[in-house]
């Protein structure tokens, strides 16, 4: 039987089979996936293979079909294992917010490099419009000038006025589409606007911390009323990029790669090297800053270093 998995808890997988109906299965052994070294060798939206096993309702997975893409990440703390988020996805949806929690351009960035180099489209919802005051529109203005220069589709949206999300199912529909950002971003508030029904459970801001709460423990596939499919993952604190060559990285920075061809170098790394264009439009304002301290931190593969000036 064939099916698609839409709930991974790491010890069993809810897959869908056409019918709609859910069978649980596992896996036997150690089943790893060649070339991807991974804490989760199956993810959410794997088409699988399964067998049911005698005398009981249940089922065990005997292979995994060929992905189109996958959302994959390293975790930031000391075991540095890599993890793929959700695989087979038409386009990621981004949460940023400008306080409680405060989401950082170097997350931001890291993320959408991901993307790309995976060719999965992404758009940046800037949630909690309704909470901003003067001050945050402003910074949310320029921070949503940059990307849209790039070419990132950018939406503001507000889960509890409802603004724009009427907006935000047309852009779902029909695709398998993939929430991510921050704990506390509002991604469960946000997908419950978008489908009242799933009534998924959510958290307050941690008061002390100004930081999110987890809210959902594993990442899982919904229905959608109105057609397509919507992946709700869990928040994540930072962002480690896997398997990024340094040569390849500029490629994953659409602005750079537009004008890379200018370079005197076509090795160049946009860093020392002289007759640069990336570095020439830096000095021009073609280029914002804050996409070329992250392109740096890439390159030398530092850790994601929150700053205040990162809004530049």
């Amino acid at each position: 039987m064939t099916g698609i998995v839409t709930k991974s808890t790491g010890s069993w997988y809810s897959v869908r089979v056409d019918n709609k109906t859910i069978i649980e299965c596992r896996i036997k052994g150690k089943f790893r996936l060649k070339g991807i070294k991974s804490t989760n060798p199956i993810t959410v939206g794997d088409r699988v293979d399964f067998k049911m096993e005698a005398d009981n309702e249940n089922g065990i997975i005997t292979k995994i079909h060929d992905r189109k893409n996958y959302i994959i990440r390293k975790s930031v703390n000391l075991s540095k294992q890599t993890h793929i988020i959700a695989a087979n996805i038409d386009q990621v949806f981004l949460l940023v917010t400008l306080k409680n929690p405060q989401t950082f351009t170097t997350f931001i960035d890291r993320f959408l490099a991901t993307a790309e180099a995976y060719s999965i489209p992404a758009v940046i919802l800037f949630n909690k419009i309704d909470l901003y005051d003067k001050e945050l529109l402003a910074k949310k203005q320029e921070l949503e000038n940059v990307y849209k220069t790039i070419g990132y589709e950018c939406l503001d949206v507000s889960a509890t006025e409802k603004i724009n999300i009427n907006k935000l199912k047309i852009i779902m529909k029909d695709k398998v589409s993939m929430f991510s950002g921050h704990s506390g971003v509002g991604k469960s508030t946000l997908i419950n606007a978008v489908y009242p029904e799933l009534d998924l459970k959510t958290s307050e801001i941690s008061v002390q911390h100004k930081q999110g709460q987890h809210t959902t423990t594993f990442a899982e596939m919904f229905d959608l009323p109105f057609g397509g499919y919507i992946i709700d993952t869990p928040g994540i604190k930072g962002f480690g990029v896997v398997d990024f060559e340094k040569n390849e990285i500029g490629d994953y920075f659409p602005e750079f790669f537009a004008i890379k061809h200018h370079c005197k170098f076509n090795n160049c790394l946009h860093i020392n090297e002289p007759n640069c264009a990336i570095k020439d439009a830096l000095k021009n304002g073609e280029i914002a800053q804050s996409r070329y301290i992250s392109y740096l931190q890439l390159v030398e593969g530092e850790n994601e270093n929150y700053r205040v000036d990162d809004w530049a």
